[in-house]
């Protein structure tokens, strides 16, 4: 009986804060064009003159990775090139924006945090067309633990006044680490910020996928070494229910982007198959049948077809297929060995661990009709798990580079590296959570 054999690293693979806007007209430009040219902005000051500990140069630090990680700006690094003093925001008239007009800045951001009596007020302005009259405001208003919320919030604006699309700097990470002997399952921002423990079970949890709705995570988890399922918890109470207990293995589970079903690969029938299950009726419908081992189930965004690994061709290979598991048809033929497929949000590209000449274990992205294929990791690290985000642009993983499993950002291109995990020795299995 063949089974699909996959290395041990791959197969194992806060307060709210309130908004006050004044009216605006959106902007809306199309940042996925190949000619599109990132917008250049400067980042001014936030004053906080009745803050202690510099809270204002946090605040545009942050603003201004967050602008940057998104591709559509081009942020000044060198604000003084502007010819504009702190002074001048108490007042910013159109003559001394035009300023950085003229060192061809075409938007200004700055703003001020204030106390209020137990809340922090974060202020932020937007002079975009800098020689035309329109300030734009943005109130927000939260505890001093959400500050940092609060300033990814006006990042997405931003992003999304010029370009329709939600901003990305709010979203989550789930991952897998490393505890005490255990693995257990963590949350964190999008940029690495505030980990949070998800699990305590002190044995094995692993493959965390999103609920669409962001509310829940599905995984795999080993109670103990006798007992194995698949799960979902909400984040919100720390709830769980079993959704899977069946015979045998039972892994890499994903929730359908409407949410009403989770596909998942068993071993239940002697190699393993990949099923789907109905969370409404809890009905279980098969939709392999093969002598191979089918797994790593990857939806669509339009919920009408599946990416999965298979090695009935010999070795590890993407296929596709239709979500009732017709027209199966295999995608990937470079290579030898290509696994842990990720369908990018708006469907134009599969993500994919794919095994090079030199035998080393890489990011490659491919067209869902098989006609373009690029390789965008390179170096002598292991690297597995690749989740999109939801705009598209970017992709998170993790790597043995370094000697220990860490989570890194990278952009859809190859660009712009950056790790986001510290300390400890693993983390791995990241999943990007919808806006």
């Amino acid at each position: 009986m063949k089974r699909l054999v996959l290395p041990t690293c791959l197969l194992l693979v806060v307060g709210l804060a309130c908004v006050i806007e004044s009216g605006a007209a959106d902007v809306f430009l199309e940042a996925t064009r190949p000619d599109f040219q990132k917008i250049p902005i400067a980042v001014l000051w936030f004053l906080d003159d009745t803050m202690p500990e510099r809270v204002g140069e946090r605040v545009a630090e942050v603003l201004k990775k967050d602008l940057r990680r998104s591709q559509i700006f081009a942020v000044t690094d060198d604000v003084a090139k502007l010819g504009i003093k702190r002074d001048d925001l108490n007042d910013p008239r159109k003559v001394l924006l035009n300023q950085a007009a003229d060192n061809g800045t075409t938007a200004a951001v700055w703003g001020k945090v204030a106390q209020r009596n137990a809340d922090l007020v974060l202020d932020g302005y937007v002079y975009d067309d800098i020689k035309s009259e329109g300030i734009v405001g943005k109130r927000y208003v939260g505890a001093p633990s959400v500050l940092r919320l609060m300033t990814h919030r006006l990042a997405d604006e931003l992003v999304y006044r010029y370009t329709g699309e939600q901003g990305i700097a709010r979203t989550k990470i789930a991952f897998v680490s490393e505890q005490r002997g255990s693995r257990e399952l963590y949350v964190m921002d999008y940029d690495g910020f505030a980990p949070r423990q998800v699990t305590a079970d002190g044995f094995i949890n692993l493959m965390p996928r999103w609920s669409p709705d962001r509310r829940a995570l599905v995984f795999t988890t080993y109670r103990s070494r006798s007992r194995q399922s698949i799960e979902t918890i909400e984040l919100a109470t720390g709830r769980r229910a079993t959704l899977v207990s069946l015979a045998g293995l039972n892994i890499t589970p994903a929730y359908s982007p409407d949410g009403a079903s989770v596909a998942f690969a068993t071993s239940q029938d002697g190699n393993s198959e990949l099923y789907k299950l109905d969370l409404t009726t809890k009905a279980l419908m098969r939709l392999t049948t093969h002598s191979a081992g089918d797994l790593s189930p990857a939806w669509s965004s339009t919920g009408r077809e599946l990416a999965f690994v298979s090695d009935r061709g010999g070795g590890p290979q993407v296929y596709l297929m239709n979500a009732d598991g017709s027209n199966v048809r295999r995608l990937t033929f470079e290579g030898d060995y290509n696994a842990a497929p990720a369908w990018s949000p708006k469907g134009n590209w599969i993500a994919y661990v794919c095994r090079t000449e030199d035998r080393q274990y890489k990011l490659c992205l491919i067209t869902p009709d098989g006609q373009k294929r690029v390789q965008i990791t390179s170096g002598t690290g292991v690297d597995d798990s690749p989740s999109w985000s939801p705009d598209g642009r970017h992709l998170v993983f993790s790597s043995t580079d370094e000697e220990k499993s860490h989570i890194y950002m990278v952009n859809s291109d190859g660009t712009e590296l950056e790790r986001l995990t510290a300390g400890g020795t693993h983390h791995s299995s990241p999943a990007w959570s919808p806006n």
